[in-house]
Protein backbone atom coordinates (compact mmCIF):
# COMPACT_ATOMS: atom_id res chain seq x y z
CA UNK A 1 0.00 0.00 0.00
CA UNK A 2 3.69 2.63 0.29
CA UNK A 3 2.93 2.12 -1.32
CA UNK A 4 5.37 4.28 0.21
CA UNK A 5 2.03 2.97 1.18
CA UNK A 6 1.38 4.01 3.16
CA UNK A 7 3.64 4.52 1.14
CA UNK A 8 6.60 3.07 3.61
CA UNK A 9 4.55 -0.85 1.05
CA UNK A 10 13.01 -8.82 6.17
CA UNK A 11 10.09 -10.22 8.03
CA UNK A 12 9.95 -13.90 7.38
CA UNK A 13 8.22 -15.59 10.28
CA UNK A 14 5.09 -17.04 8.64
CA UNK A 15 4.81 -19.30 5.64
CA UNK A 16 7.61 -19.33 3.11
CA UNK A 17 6.09 -18.15 -0.15
CA UNK A 18 7.35 -19.07 -3.60
CA UNK A 19 7.08 -16.44 -6.33
CA UNK A 20 3.95 -17.89 -7.88
CA UNK A 21 2.10 -18.20 -4.58
CA UNK A 22 3.22 -14.72 -3.60
CA UNK A 23 1.77 -13.31 -6.83
CA UNK A 24 -1.52 -14.97 -5.88
CA UNK A 25 -1.29 -14.06 -2.22
CA UNK A 26 -4.61 -12.21 -2.23
CA UNK A 27 -6.58 -15.03 -3.80
CA UNK A 28 -8.74 -15.27 -0.68
CA UNK A 29 -10.29 -11.92 -1.49
CA UNK A 30 -10.29 -9.36 -4.22
CA UNK A 31 -11.72 -5.91 -4.68
CA UNK A 32 -12.79 -3.54 -1.96
CA UNK A 33 -15.02 -5.91 -0.05
CA UNK A 34 -12.68 -8.70 1.01
CA UNK A 35 -13.58 -10.66 4.13
CA UNK A 36 -10.33 -12.43 5.01
CA UNK A 37 -9.46 -11.66 8.59
CA UNK A 38 -7.39 -12.43 11.62
CA UNK A 39 -8.19 -11.86 15.27
CA UNK A 40 -6.13 -11.27 18.38
CA UNK A 41 -5.14 -14.93 18.43
CA UNK A 42 -2.75 -14.21 15.56
CA UNK A 43 -0.47 -11.92 17.56
CA UNK A 44 3.21 -12.77 17.85
CA UNK A 45 3.04 -12.18 21.61
CA UNK A 46 0.33 -11.49 24.12
CA UNK A 47 -0.10 -8.00 25.47
CA UNK A 48 -2.07 -7.30 28.62
CA UNK A 49 -5.03 -4.95 28.66
CA UNK A 50 -4.18 -1.57 30.18
CA UNK A 51 -7.27 -0.15 31.84
CA UNK A 52 -6.16 3.47 31.55
CA UNK A 53 -5.67 3.09 27.79
CA UNK A 54 -8.87 1.11 27.31
CA UNK A 55 -10.73 3.96 29.01
CA UNK A 56 -9.50 6.34 26.29
CA UNK A 57 -11.37 4.40 23.60
CA UNK A 58 -14.55 6.28 22.61
CA UNK A 59 -17.74 4.68 23.83
CA UNK A 60 -18.99 4.32 20.25
CA UNK A 61 -16.05 1.99 19.59
CA UNK A 62 -15.74 0.20 22.92
CA UNK A 63 -19.45 -0.64 22.94
CA UNK A 64 -18.99 -2.60 19.71
CA UNK A 65 -16.14 -4.62 21.17
CA UNK A 66 -14.82 -5.49 17.72
CA UNK A 67 -12.83 -3.06 15.58
CA UNK A 68 -12.81 -3.54 11.80
CA UNK A 69 -9.25 -3.04 10.56
CA UNK A 70 -8.76 -2.69 6.80
CA UNK A 71 -5.54 -4.04 5.27
CA UNK A 72 -4.48 -4.81 1.70
CA UNK A 73 -3.09 -8.32 2.15
CA UNK A 74 -0.96 -8.36 -1.00
CA UNK A 75 2.09 -6.71 0.57
CA UNK A 76 4.35 -9.29 2.19
CA UNK A 77 5.93 -9.28 4.61
CA UNK A 78 3.82 -6.45 6.04
CA UNK A 79 0.43 -8.01 5.28
CA UNK A 80 -0.51 -11.04 3.22
CA UNK A 81 -2.73 -14.12 3.13
CA UNK A 82 -1.76 -17.21 5.10
CA UNK A 83 -1.62 -20.67 3.47
CA UNK A 84 -5.19 -21.27 4.66
CA UNK A 85 -6.27 -18.82 1.92
CA UNK A 86 -8.21 -16.50 4.23
CA UNK A 87 -6.28 -15.32 7.28
CA UNK A 88 -4.41 -12.01 7.06
CA UNK A 89 -0.94 -12.38 8.57
CA UNK A 90 2.19 -10.26 8.76
CA UNK A 91 3.64 -7.44 10.82
CA UNK A 92 0.57 -5.23 10.57
CA UNK A 93 -1.86 -8.02 11.45
CA UNK A 94 0.18 -8.94 14.52
CA UNK A 95 0.45 -5.29 15.51
CA UNK A 96 -3.31 -4.83 15.13
CA UNK A 97 -4.01 -7.82 17.36
CA UNK A 98 -1.60 -6.61 20.04
CA UNK A 99 -3.06 -3.09 19.97
CA UNK A 100 -6.48 -4.62 20.46
CA UNK A 101 -5.27 -6.54 23.48
CA UNK A 102 -3.93 -3.36 25.11
CA UNK A 103 -7.18 -1.47 24.40
CA UNK A 104 -9.45 -4.37 25.37
CA UNK A 105 -10.80 -4.78 21.84
CA UNK A 106 -11.02 -7.59 19.30
CA UNK A 107 -9.43 -6.59 16.01
CA UNK A 108 -11.00 -8.03 12.86
CA UNK A 109 -8.39 -7.55 10.12
CA UNK A 110 -10.15 -7.52 6.76
CA UNK A 111 -8.52 -7.81 3.34
CA UNK A 112 -9.39 -4.71 1.29
CA UNK A 113 -7.99 -3.28 -1.95
CA UNK A 114 -5.53 -0.58 -0.90
CA UNK A 115 -7.15 2.39 -2.60
CA UNK A 116 -10.51 1.51 -1.01
CA UNK A 117 -9.26 1.71 2.58
CA UNK A 118 -9.26 5.46 3.17
CA UNK A 119 -12.67 5.99 1.51
CA UNK A 120 -13.92 3.13 3.68
CA UNK A 121 -12.73 4.95 6.77
CA UNK A 122 -14.59 8.07 5.64
CA UNK A 123 -17.80 6.12 5.13
CA UNK A 124 -17.35 4.38 8.53
CA UNK A 125 -17.18 0.97 6.87
CA UNK A 126 -13.84 0.42 8.63
CA UNK A 127 -12.62 1.70 11.98
CA UNK A 128 -8.85 1.67 11.34
CA UNK A 129 -6.51 1.23 8.39
CA UNK A 130 -3.31 -0.66 9.18
CA UNK A 131 -1.76 -1.36 5.80
CA UNK A 132 1.72 0.14 5.37
CA UNK A 133 0.30 3.63 4.97
CA UNK A 134 2.83 6.40 4.63
CA UNK A 135 1.76 9.25 6.87
CA UNK A 136 1.78 12.30 4.59
CA UNK A 137 0.75 15.90 5.22
CA UNK A 138 -1.80 15.64 2.41
CA UNK A 139 -3.42 12.57 3.95
CA UNK A 140 -3.46 14.28 7.35
CA UNK A 141 -5.90 16.83 5.94
CA UNK A 142 -8.57 14.14 5.99
CA UNK A 143 -7.36 11.42 8.35
CA UNK A 144 -5.41 11.12 11.58
CA UNK A 145 -2.35 8.87 11.69
CA UNK A 146 -0.38 7.30 14.52
CA UNK A 147 3.17 6.56 13.38
CA UNK A 148 4.70 3.19 14.20
CA UNK A 149 7.45 2.33 11.68
CA UNK A 150 10.04 3.93 9.37
CA UNK A 151 10.56 2.80 5.79
CA UNK A 152 12.19 3.70 2.47
CA UNK A 153 11.16 3.03 -1.14
CA UNK A 154 13.20 0.66 -3.32
CA UNK A 155 13.40 -0.09 -7.05
CA UNK A 156 13.53 -3.63 -8.45
CA UNK A 157 13.98 -4.95 -11.99
CA UNK A 158 14.34 -8.25 -13.81
CA UNK A 159 17.32 -10.26 -12.63
CA UNK A 160 18.65 -10.56 -16.14
CA UNK A 161 18.68 -7.62 -18.53
CA UNK A 162 16.90 -5.19 -16.23
CA UNK A 163 17.84 -1.51 -16.49
CA UNK A 164 20.07 0.19 -13.98
CA UNK A 165 17.85 2.47 -11.89
CA UNK A 166 19.71 4.37 -9.20
CA UNK A 167 17.33 7.26 -8.43
CA UNK A 168 13.96 8.61 -9.49
CA UNK A 169 15.71 10.61 -12.22
CA UNK A 170 16.66 7.34 -13.92
CA UNK A 171 13.00 6.45 -14.51
CA UNK A 172 12.86 8.71 -17.59
CA UNK A 173 12.00 6.60 -20.64
CA UNK A 174 11.00 3.53 -18.63
CA UNK A 175 7.79 1.59 -18.00
CA UNK A 176 7.16 1.55 -14.25
CA UNK A 177 4.63 -0.64 -12.44
CA UNK A 178 3.15 0.66 -9.18
CA UNK A 179 0.21 -0.11 -6.94
CA UNK A 180 -2.84 2.13 -7.17
CA UNK A 181 -3.21 4.74 -4.47
CA UNK A 182 0.37 4.50 -3.23
CA UNK A 183 2.98 7.16 -2.81
CA UNK A 184 5.04 5.24 -5.36
CA UNK A 185 2.33 6.10 -7.88
CA UNK A 186 2.59 9.74 -6.84
CA UNK A 187 6.39 9.73 -7.05
CA UNK A 188 6.53 8.06 -10.46
CA UNK A 189 3.84 10.39 -11.83
CA UNK A 190 5.69 13.45 -10.51
CA UNK A 191 8.90 12.15 -12.06
CA UNK A 192 7.18 11.81 -15.45
CA UNK A 193 6.47 15.54 -15.37
CA UNK A 194 10.06 16.29 -14.38
CA UNK A 195 11.40 14.14 -17.21
CA UNK A 196 9.23 15.67 -19.92
CA UNK A 197 9.80 19.15 -18.52
CA UNK A 198 13.52 18.61 -18.96
CA UNK A 199 13.03 17.49 -22.55
CA UNK A 200 13.60 13.81 -21.76
CA UNK A 201 11.44 10.80 -22.48
CA UNK A 202 8.64 10.51 -19.97
CA UNK A 203 7.82 7.77 -17.48
CA UNK A 204 5.06 5.37 -18.50
CA UNK A 205 3.39 4.82 -15.13
CA UNK A 206 1.44 1.56 -15.09
CA UNK A 207 -1.01 1.47 -12.19
CA UNK A 208 -2.27 -1.87 -10.89
CA UNK A 209 -4.88 -2.72 -8.24
CA UNK A 210 -2.53 -4.58 -5.90
CA UNK A 211 1.11 -5.53 -5.44
CA UNK A 212 0.61 -8.97 -6.96
CA UNK A 213 -0.44 -7.44 -10.29
CA UNK A 214 2.40 -4.94 -10.04
CA UNK A 215 4.91 -7.78 -9.71
CA UNK A 216 3.33 -9.70 -12.57
CA UNK A 217 3.66 -6.68 -14.85
CA UNK A 218 7.39 -6.75 -14.26
CA UNK A 219 7.81 -10.49 -14.66
CA UNK A 220 5.78 -10.51 -17.89
CA UNK A 221 7.77 -7.67 -19.44
CA UNK A 222 4.96 -5.11 -19.51
CA UNK A 223 7.04 -3.03 -17.11
CA UNK A 224 10.82 -2.87 -16.88
CA UNK A 225 11.05 -1.49 -13.33
CA UNK A 226 8.84 -1.62 -10.27
CA UNK A 227 8.76 0.29 -6.99
CA UNK A 228 7.59 -0.67 -3.51
CA UNK A 229 8.34 -0.10 0.13
CA UNK A 230 11.82 -1.48 0.76
CA UNK A 231 10.77 -4.39 3.03
CA UNK A 232 8.32 -5.55 0.38
CA UNK A 233 10.76 -5.08 -2.51
CA UNK A 234 13.42 -7.04 -0.65
CA UNK A 235 10.94 -9.81 0.11
CA UNK A 236 9.76 -10.00 -3.50
CA UNK A 237 13.34 -10.19 -4.78
CA UNK A 238 14.40 -12.83 -2.26
CA UNK A 239 11.39 -15.02 -3.03
CA UNK A 240 11.87 -14.67 -6.80
CA UNK A 241 14.91 -16.99 -6.88
CA UNK A 242 16.81 -14.68 -9.20
CA UNK A 243 13.94 -13.55 -11.41
CA UNK A 244 14.14 -10.05 -9.86
CA UNK A 245 16.93 -7.97 -8.35
CA UNK A 246 17.10 -4.71 -6.42
CA UNK A 247 18.42 -1.70 -8.30
CA UNK A 248 20.01 1.53 -7.15
CA UNK A 249 19.46 3.48 -3.98
CA UNK A 250 16.54 3.41 -1.63
CA UNK A 251 15.05 6.82 -0.88
CA UNK A 252 13.34 8.12 2.22
CA UNK A 253 12.80 7.40 5.06
CA UNK A 254 9.09 7.97 5.59
CA UNK A 255 6.82 7.10 8.55
CA UNK A 256 4.15 4.43 8.43
CA UNK A 257 0.96 5.47 10.17
CA UNK A 258 -2.18 3.77 11.43
CA UNK A 259 -5.02 5.54 9.60
CA UNK A 260 -7.96 6.75 11.70
CA UNK A 261 -11.06 8.75 10.73
CA UNK A 262 -10.33 12.41 11.46
CA UNK A 263 -11.10 13.53 15.01
CA UNK A 264 -13.12 10.42 15.91
CA UNK A 265 -11.42 10.17 19.31
CA UNK A 266 -9.37 7.03 18.67
CA UNK A 267 -5.99 8.62 17.97
CA UNK A 268 -4.94 9.10 21.62
CA UNK A 269 -5.87 5.54 22.58
CA UNK A 270 -4.03 4.10 19.58
CA UNK A 271 -0.97 6.25 20.26
CA UNK A 272 -0.81 5.18 23.90
CA UNK A 273 -1.32 1.55 22.88
CA UNK A 274 1.62 1.75 20.47
CA UNK A 275 3.73 3.31 23.22
CA UNK A 276 2.74 0.49 25.56
CA UNK A 277 3.77 -2.16 23.03
CA UNK A 278 7.13 -0.46 22.66
CA UNK A 279 7.52 -0.27 26.44
CA UNK A 280 6.56 -3.89 27.15
CA UNK A 281 8.66 -5.35 24.31
CA UNK A 282 5.81 -6.80 22.24
CA UNK A 283 6.50 -4.29 19.45
CA UNK A 284 10.10 -5.48 19.21
CA UNK A 285 9.00 -9.12 19.27
CA UNK A 286 6.61 -8.54 16.36
CA UNK A 287 9.24 -6.79 14.23
CA UNK A 288 11.78 -9.50 15.03
CA UNK A 289 9.32 -12.22 14.05
CA UNK A 290 9.04 -10.67 10.58
CA UNK A 291 12.68 -9.56 10.24
CA UNK A 292 11.77 -5.86 10.30
CA UNK A 293 13.79 -4.60 13.25
CA UNK A 294 15.60 -1.99 11.13
CA UNK A 295 12.36 0.00 10.79
CA UNK A 296 11.67 0.25 14.51
CA UNK A 297 10.90 3.65 16.03
CA UNK A 298 10.80 4.77 19.66
CA UNK A 299 8.81 7.99 19.28
CA UNK A 300 5.33 7.30 17.84
CA UNK A 301 3.33 10.44 17.15
CA UNK A 302 -0.10 11.55 16.08
CA UNK A 303 0.23 13.07 12.59
CA UNK A 304 3.99 12.90 12.36
CA UNK A 305 4.29 13.28 8.58
CA UNK A 306 7.61 14.58 7.27
CA UNK A 307 6.34 15.64 3.85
Amino acid sequence: MSVRRAGLRLRRGGAALGLVSMFAVACGSSGGGGTSSSSSSGAASSAAKVASIASEVPGSISSKGTVIVASDATYPPNEFIAPDGKTVIGMDADLAAALGQVMGLTMDVTNVTFDAILPGLSSKKYDLGISSFTDTKERENTYDFVTYFSVKTAFFVKGSGGPSINTLDDLCGHHVSVEKGTTQQDDATAQDKKCTGAGKAGVEVQVYPDQNATNLALSSGRADVSMADAPVAVYVVQQSKGQFKLSGQQYGPFPYGIAIPKNNGMAKAVLDAVKELIRNGVYSQILTKWGLQSGAIDNPQINGATS
